[in-house]
């Protein structure tokens, strides 16, 4: 499958959410907590490649995601598949045993929203909030047109690239991209 995604820096969640709203989206999922863990070998082999390894851990339910090289293009385009998993603990364990490791965590609340053909998620994340459309390339541009957006806007990078590029900013010093204490990040 090919994952086709764009990120818009935002100033407001409620603000964001109201024009999220207006563009047609309907809620797709709730607003919620979601831990993801990057995984890679000690030579760093899937970062060379510009590849891509996560566990996301997503209200109770995990996913196993491998994401390919970013191919050249106005949007994030690159190969993606993803599967449900049991159990995320296990699935660490097993590629902690195979000379895998975390190399970056995130975490983010995300709610989603539906329209045309995409998917767009509000993302409350330690270095800002962003929309995120995924989805075809037509009903990307036509949903970030709706928000009042041009592809000058467009944010291609990763939360990775994100978090190191302003957590200065923010005042984050950590490795990781991670709530202070998640349960007492104000509801938006």
């Amino acid at each position: 499958m090919i994952e086709r995604e764009i990120k818009l820096l935002v100033q407001s969640v409620p603000e964001a959410r109201a024009a999220i709203i207006a563009a047609g989206a309907f809620p797709l999922k709730c607003r919620r907590l979601q831990e993801d863990a990057l995984f890679d070998t000690d030579d760093e082999t899937l970062r060379r490649r510009g590849c891509a390894l996560r566990i996301r851990n997503d209200s109770g339910r995990s996913l196993l995601t491998f994401k390919g090289p970013v191919q050249p293009g106005p949007m994030k385009t690159r190969e993606e598949h993803e599967t449900v998993i049991s159990d995320g603990d296990v699935l660490t364990h097993v590629l902690e045993t195979l000379g895998m490791h975390v190399w970056f965590r995130y975490q983010k609340f995300r709610e989603e929203f539906a329209a045309e053909d995409a998917t767009i998620a509000l993302d409350e994340t330690p270095i800002g909030t962003f929309i995120e459309i995924e989805g075809g390339e037509r009903a990307i541009l036509a949903i970030a047109c709706a928000l009042g957006r041009t592809p000058d806007d467009f944010i291609l990078d990763s939360y990775r690239g994100l978090f190191l590029a302003r957590r200065d900013q923010f005042g984050l010093d950590g490795a990781h991209m991670m709530f202070e204490d998640e349960w007492s990040h104000r509801s938006s």
